[in-house]
């Protein structure tokens, strides 16, 4: 299925049912009193978390969403019954803009969880209502309200533990291949990965996390260049990113490929900027050993910072159990601080 992370719809709740003017006619009764019914609430919309989608794409297609009235008052006091309230289903990660305004409505990503996006209208009053000592014969009453009518704009953002990134060809594809049960597209030129893939890696039966592999991150990326800009925004909602490289290159090459890297993700966003990152030096299975050393040792030397580094081979899934135990480890870690917070 075709990843589709945004998409413009329009809500429009259902208008309230008009209250009734009546008046009660019986043969034994030719001047009863005012008996006109309210009218019943328009539907309001909700959109709702459903963990079993992953993607946006059925808005591309269907954009109108609408609930429908509430149905007008009767005579003999009798009421219009009242509209059903419209439930949209989104994935989990969903956030919701007026796309009028773009003020953020909402943030969707418990199961189940819903929020209101339009109000259905009120319901009329019928001319009963009306009657008092002083009018005995109210023709007074009232109209439904309009319900809410809103131009919305998704924006979904995977949920993910572990981010990927990294230039095109780094070996993010072939890494997530390597640690979960994920099957993105892999092979020996650019951009083979057009969309965030999602794979859970399992230490065991019950220890697990995810893990989200996005585009390639290209020099000039925050300018719009290339396809991983688009797609950064998945990032922020994980808790740890992990920076793959290609550590067969030439050792001025790799690092100029890190610092492209770093440099991107400052433009973008600061604060995705200053998550906890590690390094994680790929293809190991092209050069001797001692070489990969002397490559994680000179990067040390050359970023100057406390990064952890780890050497792999995504292809022959050298060190990948290593750093799978690693990244559970930090995760589970990191989820205990913030339910004690």
């Amino acid at each position: 299925m075709k990843f589709v992370d945004e998409a413009t719809i329009r809500v429009e709740a259902g208008k309230g049912g008009d209250g009734c003017l009546s008046f009660r006619r019986e043969k034994n009764l030719p001047k009863g009193g005012p008996d006109g019914g309210d009218g019943g609430d328009g539907g309001s919309v909700y959109l709702i978390v459903d963990e079993g989608l992953n993607t946006l794409v059925d808005f591309r297609h269907d954009r109108l969403y609408r609930a429908k009235h509430g149905q007008p008052g009767m005579g003999n006091d009798r009421i219009g019954k009242k509209s059903d309230d419209l439930f949209v289903k989104v994935p989990s990660g969903t956030l919701v803009y007026d796309d009028d305004t773009d003020e953020l409505i909402g943030d969707l990503i418990k199961d189940g969880q819903e929020l209101l996006v339009a109000q259905g209208g009120f319901h009329g009053l019928g001319n009963a209502r009306f009657k008092s000592s002083v009018n005995r014969a109210p023709r007074q009453t009232t109209k439904g309200t309009p319900g809410e009518e809103r131009n919305l704009k998704l924006e979904l953002q995977v949920l993910a533990d572990v981010g990927l990134l990294g230039i095109p060809s780094a070996g993010k594809s072939s890494f997530i291949r390597a640690v979960s049960a994920a099957t993105p597209k892999v092979a020996d030129y650019p951009f083979t990965t057009l969309y965030p893939n999602l794979g859970v890696v399992r230490i065991d039966t019950e220890k697990s996390f995810v893990i989200a592999d996005i585009p390639g991150v290209i020099e000039g990326a925050a300018d719009g260049a290339g396809l991983g800009i688009e797609f950064l925004k998945h990032l922020s909602r994980t808790n740890l990113l992990l920076h793959i490289v290609d550590g067969s290159q030439d050792p001025e090459d790799v690092i100029k490929d890190i610092k492209t890297i770093e440099t991107e993700l400052a433009r973008y966003d600061e604060k995705l900027a200053s998550k906890e990152r590690w390094l994680v030096l790929n293809k190991s299975d092209v050069l001797p050993v001692e070489l990969m050393d002397e490559l994680k040792e000179e990067v040390a030397k050359e970023l100057n910072n406390d990064i952890k580094i780890f050497i792999i081979s995504a292809v022959t899934r050298a060190g990948c159990k290593e750093i799978s135990y690693a990244m559970y480890d930090w995760v589970s870690s990191h989820k205990e601080k913030n339910q004690e917070s």
